[in-house]
Protein backbone atom coordinates (compact mmCIF):
# COMPACT_ATOMS: atom_id res chain seq x y z
CA UNK A 1 0.00 0.00 0.00
CA UNK A 2 1.14 3.84 -0.60
CA UNK A 3 0.45 6.79 1.11
CA UNK A 4 0.30 10.11 -0.13
CA UNK A 5 3.42 12.40 0.93
CA UNK A 6 2.74 16.49 1.11
CA UNK A 7 5.39 18.99 1.12
CA UNK A 8 4.43 22.64 1.42
CA UNK A 9 7.00 25.58 1.80
CA UNK A 10 6.21 29.12 1.86
CA UNK A 11 8.81 32.47 2.41
CA UNK A 12 6.87 34.59 4.96
CA UNK A 13 7.18 38.67 4.57
CA UNK A 14 8.76 38.38 7.83
CA UNK A 15 10.73 36.60 10.23
CA UNK A 16 9.05 33.87 12.58
CA UNK A 17 10.96 35.85 15.76
CA UNK A 18 9.34 38.97 14.57
CA UNK A 19 6.96 39.75 17.62
CA UNK A 20 4.61 41.77 15.34
CA UNK A 21 0.56 40.90 15.57
CA UNK A 22 0.62 39.39 12.04
CA UNK A 23 3.01 36.79 12.73
CA UNK A 24 1.52 36.33 16.22
CA UNK A 25 -1.53 35.49 14.75
CA UNK A 26 0.24 33.12 11.87
CA UNK A 27 1.56 30.89 14.71
CA UNK A 28 -1.42 30.96 16.38
CA UNK A 29 -3.55 30.01 13.62
CA UNK A 30 -1.01 27.76 12.38
CA UNK A 31 -0.87 25.90 15.54
CA UNK A 32 -5.09 25.47 16.28
CA UNK A 33 -5.10 24.06 11.89
CA UNK A 34 -2.34 21.54 13.24
CA UNK A 35 -4.75 20.30 15.78
CA UNK A 36 -7.18 19.65 13.60
CA UNK A 37 -5.56 18.35 10.64
CA UNK A 38 -4.12 15.95 12.68
CA UNK A 39 -7.59 14.58 13.70
CA UNK A 40 -8.54 14.46 9.81
CA UNK A 41 -9.70 11.15 8.16
CA UNK A 42 -6.51 10.20 6.38
CA UNK A 43 -4.20 12.01 8.16
CA UNK A 44 -1.31 9.51 9.00
CA UNK A 45 2.05 11.73 10.48
CA UNK A 46 3.71 15.13 10.01
CA UNK A 47 7.36 16.19 10.58
CA UNK A 48 7.44 17.87 14.33
CA UNK A 49 11.05 19.33 15.90
CA UNK A 50 11.78 17.17 19.07
CA UNK A 51 12.19 20.47 20.80
CA UNK A 52 9.58 22.35 19.35
CA UNK A 53 11.30 25.63 19.31
CA UNK A 54 9.72 28.02 16.80
CA UNK A 55 12.28 29.36 14.63
CA UNK A 56 15.40 26.62 15.21
CA UNK A 57 14.15 25.09 12.28
CA UNK A 58 17.42 24.35 10.79
CA UNK A 59 19.17 23.08 14.14
CA UNK A 60 16.42 20.89 15.35
CA UNK A 61 16.27 17.38 15.68
CA UNK A 62 13.23 16.06 13.00
CA UNK A 63 14.26 12.02 13.86
CA UNK A 64 13.51 10.01 11.01
CA UNK A 65 12.48 12.72 8.66
CA UNK A 66 16.20 13.71 8.18
CA UNK A 67 17.95 17.53 8.33
CA UNK A 68 15.70 20.72 7.46
CA UNK A 69 16.36 21.34 4.35
CA UNK A 70 14.89 24.37 2.02
CA UNK A 71 14.34 24.79 -1.83
CA UNK A 72 17.85 26.66 -3.34
CA UNK A 73 15.43 29.64 -4.28
CA UNK A 74 15.17 30.62 -0.37
CA UNK A 75 17.03 33.65 0.19
CA UNK A 76 15.96 34.79 3.31
CA UNK A 77 17.97 33.27 6.83
CA UNK A 78 18.81 30.42 8.49
CA UNK A 79 18.96 31.35 12.53
CA UNK A 80 16.34 31.50 14.56
CA UNK A 81 16.17 35.44 14.55
CA UNK A 82 16.31 35.56 10.68
CA UNK A 83 14.29 32.51 9.24
CA UNK A 84 11.21 33.57 7.65
CA UNK A 85 9.70 30.54 6.18
CA UNK A 86 7.04 28.32 6.82
CA UNK A 87 7.56 24.49 5.83
CA UNK A 88 5.27 21.65 6.44
CA UNK A 89 5.94 17.43 5.70
CA UNK A 90 3.07 15.25 6.23
CA UNK A 91 1.71 11.75 5.21
CA UNK A 92 -1.81 11.09 4.11
CA UNK A 93 -3.40 7.92 3.17
CA UNK A 94 -4.71 9.46 -0.34
CA UNK A 95 -5.47 12.83 -2.42
CA UNK A 96 -9.02 12.92 -1.24
CA UNK A 97 -8.03 13.40 2.06
CA UNK A 98 -5.42 15.57 1.84
CA UNK A 99 -8.01 17.93 -0.30
CA UNK A 100 -10.68 17.66 1.79
CA UNK A 101 -8.20 18.93 4.92
CA UNK A 102 -6.77 21.80 2.82
CA UNK A 103 -9.89 23.01 1.33
CA UNK A 104 -12.36 22.98 4.04
CA UNK A 105 -12.67 25.05 7.69
CA UNK A 106 -10.06 26.67 9.22
CA UNK A 107 -6.93 25.75 7.12
CA UNK A 108 -9.37 27.21 3.87
CA UNK A 109 -9.85 30.14 6.52
CA UNK A 110 -6.12 30.27 6.64
CA UNK A 111 -5.95 29.98 2.99
CA UNK A 112 -7.89 33.01 2.25
CA UNK A 113 -5.39 34.69 4.41
CA UNK A 114 -1.87 34.00 3.15
CA UNK A 115 -1.44 37.30 1.15
CA UNK A 116 -1.02 38.95 4.80
CA UNK A 117 1.79 36.34 5.31
CA UNK A 118 3.92 35.26 2.90
CA UNK A 119 5.61 36.39 -0.12
CA UNK A 120 4.67 35.64 -3.66
CA UNK A 121 7.89 33.85 -5.10
CA UNK A 122 6.27 32.23 -8.48
CA UNK A 123 7.26 28.78 -7.19
CA UNK A 124 4.84 26.06 -6.42
CA UNK A 125 4.26 26.51 -2.82
CA UNK A 126 3.41 22.04 -2.32
CA UNK A 127 4.20 19.20 -3.65
CA UNK A 128 2.92 15.63 -3.72
CA UNK A 129 4.56 12.37 -4.74
CA UNK A 130 3.93 8.76 -3.27
CA UNK A 131 6.17 6.75 -1.24
CA UNK A 132 5.83 3.06 0.05
CA UNK A 133 4.00 1.64 3.18
CA UNK A 134 6.40 2.11 6.28
CA UNK A 135 8.63 5.10 4.17
CA UNK A 136 8.90 8.29 5.96
CA UNK A 137 10.04 11.40 3.33
CA UNK A 138 12.51 13.50 4.24
CA UNK A 139 12.80 17.47 4.18
CA UNK A 140 15.28 16.74 1.37
CA UNK A 141 13.35 14.62 -0.57
CA UNK A 142 10.35 17.34 -0.41
CA UNK A 143 12.66 20.07 -1.20
CA UNK A 144 13.90 17.73 -4.57
CA UNK A 145 9.91 17.16 -5.37
CA UNK A 146 9.37 20.50 -5.02
CA UNK A 147 12.60 21.82 -7.35
CA UNK A 148 12.06 18.88 -9.69
CA UNK A 149 7.67 20.36 -10.28
CA UNK A 150 8.91 23.77 -10.71
CA UNK A 151 11.70 22.98 -13.16
CA UNK A 152 9.86 20.09 -15.44
CA UNK A 153 6.07 20.32 -14.23
CA UNK A 154 3.90 17.89 -12.90
CA UNK A 155 4.81 13.86 -13.15
CA UNK A 156 4.49 11.02 -11.33
CA UNK A 157 7.60 11.96 -9.40
CA UNK A 158 6.14 15.24 -8.25
CA UNK A 159 2.54 16.20 -8.64
CA UNK A 160 -0.28 19.04 -7.57
CA UNK A 161 -4.21 18.50 -7.18
CA UNK A 162 -4.28 19.76 -10.79
CA UNK A 163 -2.13 17.66 -12.61
CA UNK A 164 -2.17 13.99 -10.15
CA UNK A 165 -1.06 10.75 -10.55
CA UNK A 166 -2.38 7.57 -8.49
CA UNK A 167 0.27 5.39 -6.94
CA UNK A 168 1.26 3.33 -10.45
CA UNK A 169 2.16 6.57 -12.13
CA UNK A 170 -1.52 6.67 -13.94
CA UNK A 171 -2.69 10.40 -14.21
CA UNK A 172 -5.98 11.26 -12.22
CA UNK A 173 -8.51 13.96 -12.83
CA UNK A 174 -10.51 16.15 -10.24
CA UNK A 175 -14.21 15.50 -10.10
CA UNK A 176 -15.53 18.56 -10.07
CA UNK A 177 -19.23 17.09 -8.88
CA UNK A 178 -17.43 15.50 -5.68
CA UNK A 179 -14.65 17.49 -4.83
CA UNK A 180 -11.86 16.25 -3.72
CA UNK A 181 -12.43 12.45 -4.79
CA UNK A 182 -9.66 11.58 -8.05
CA UNK A 183 -10.64 8.82 -10.67
CA UNK A 184 -8.13 7.58 -13.56
CA UNK A 185 -7.47 9.58 -16.68
CA UNK A 186 -6.17 12.41 -17.88
CA UNK A 187 -5.14 15.44 -15.72
CA UNK A 188 -7.08 17.88 -14.78
CA UNK A 189 -6.84 21.79 -14.78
Amino acid sequence: MSHLALYTFGVLKSPLADPAPLTREFYDIGEAVYRRIGQHPGYLARAEAADGDRGALFEADWGAWGDFAVPTWYGKGHTVETTALAATLSLWTDLRSAFDAIYTGLHREALHRRADWFERTGHANYVFWWVSDGVIPTWRDGVSRLEHLHDHGSAPHAFTFHDSFAPDGTPTRSNAKTAGSWTPGRPGR
